[in-house]
């Protein structure tokens, strides 16, 4: 018997071993305890039950498996089909830009032996697992949820996953397969809708702050400007890289985050970059370029001091270089100055420093420098909020929490929290009604 279950163990190890395209899901943290697993049984199984180290080792190793696949909140054959959804390997990005009849051949058989074997072991997990263990004489609890929540999830998926879950043989999903890859693009992009560049690795944000457009008061024509240059982006129309320029507390970066939650859904994604990582920008052009997906980089409070050089990667993401640019990436950036680069007095020669400069073309710095803001296409201008658009926010604001107060109260409360505090903006609104829910409540 156990060498019956020897050979079963070593039969799986082999086509784990045997994947091909899809071999990069073995990096994760499930499929890392699952192959230990294996290991860990085939060793007990050799042995017998004389060694008592090995047998506690499967053990462990069983319990760090259950613990992996219990934190994903799916049952194993579901994590097994996901795990083919979000690959990013030669199949998939290849399918991304070529039609699936114009796939090589031996890409395609590739992909047909990889998900066969990823069949097979998609069975291999939970109760058949457990039965497998038992035949060894220890009994554990089994991870088999009967349904695994696919509500977050979006539609395309779900219904791919579905097939998965009730076909008999994968191999014949690959078209649909491939067409998935080719509407929703592979790996961290399909998880997520909104990244952050951190250490050169994009990482996925979890819980994005999703600003719906309800929530913003004021500046409307701002606001038309820049989702009609985002329709047009989306749309595959021509579309200008843009800089939000003006008083601090205005919105202008809640109104960037607004753009994630109205257009998620038709594949708009936002990589969220520092001033110090700007140098990056070209590389992260590279990685999205074959994506379907549309990204707008996001850098927020920009601008740049006297030694610095990172505008120059930003200089090209904006204009180019010897690379094409990508046709499905802008720049949105958010500024309280209008000219991004720190410039001093000192820095506009005069004609008796003509002559003392050591530098040729002083003029050519000085209009290198005031010409980065030039560079984006398009430039939204927010003024310092008025007593009316401040009010105005309040109300809207204070009304959401549930905020009950006669008007005059409340405008003579926000009037005197403008004044002690940041002054009329949308900032400080939502400060003011953030304190008074609190202060509301307590006293209550």
């Amino acid at each position: 018997m156990l060498e019956e279950t020897r050979q079963s163990i070593y039969r799986k190890q082999v086509k784990i071993a045997s994947l091909l395209l899809y071999q990069n899901i073995l990096e994760q943290e499930v499929w890392e305890s699952y192959v230990k697993l294996l290991h860990s049984l085939a060793n007990f199984a050799l042995d017998g039950h004389e060694n008592s180290s090995r047998h506690l080792s499967y053990l462990f190793a069983y319990g760090k498996w259950f613990r992996a696949i219990a934190a994903t909140g799916y049952n194993w054959r579901d994590y097994v089909i996901l795990q083919i959804l979000t690959s990013d390997n030669p199949f998939s990005r290849q399918s991304q830009t070529t039609p699936f009849d114009r796939l090589s051949i031996a890409l395609v058989a590739a992909a047909k032996h990889d998900l066969k074997i990823l069949e097979e072991l998609s069975l291999w997990g939970g109760d058949k697992l457990v039965d497998w263990i038992e035949s060894l004489d220890d009994r554990l609890v089994t991870w088999q949820l009967a349904e695994s929540n696919m509500s977050k999830l979006p539609e395309i998926k779900r219904s791919l996953i579905l097939k998965f879950q009730t076909a008999d043989d994968w191999t014949q999903l690959l078209p649909e397969l491939a067409n998935y890859y080719q509407q929703s693009g592979t790996g961290i992009f399909t998880d997520y809708d909104a990244f952050r560049w951190r250490k050169g690795h994009l990482q996925g944000i979890p819980h994005p702050d999703l600003v719906q457009l309800s929530d913003l008061i004021g500046y409307e024509t701002q606001r038309q400007t820049l989702y009609k240059n985002t329709e047009a982006f989306l749309s595959g129309y021509p579309a200008l890289h843009v800089l939000l320029y003006g008083s601090r507390g205005t919105g202008k970066s809640s109104m960037v985050k607004s753009l994630m939650y109205a257009y998620r859904d038709r594949g708009l994604r936002i990589i969220e970059v520092t001033k110090n990582d700007l140098k990056d920008l070209p590389i992260i052009a590279d990685i999205v370029r074959q994506s379907p997906q549309k990204f707008i980089i996001f850098v927020d409070d920009l601008s740049f001091e006297e030694e610095s050089e990172d505008y120059k990667a930003l200089k090209v993401v904006l204009e180019g270089n010897l690379s094409s640019q990508p046709n499905n990436l802008l720049v949105y950036a958010t500024s309280n100055r209008r000219h991004l680069l720190r410039e001093y007095f000192s820095d506009r020669p005069s004609l008796r420093d003509l002559s003392n400069s050591k530098e040729v073309n002083p003029w050519d710095t000085m209009q290198e420098k005031l010409s980065l803001s030039d560079r984006f296409g398009l430039t939204l201008t927010f003024l310092q909020a008025d007593q009316e658009i401040y009010l105005k926010i309040v109300h809207h604001l204070a009304k959401r929490a549930g905020i009950n107060l006669m008007n005059d109260d409340l405008d003579f409360r926000a009037l005197q929290w403008a004044t002690r505090h940041n002054g009329q903006s949308g900032r400080t609104a939502q400060q003011f009604v953030d304190f008074l829910q609190a202060d509301l409540q307590i006293k209550n």
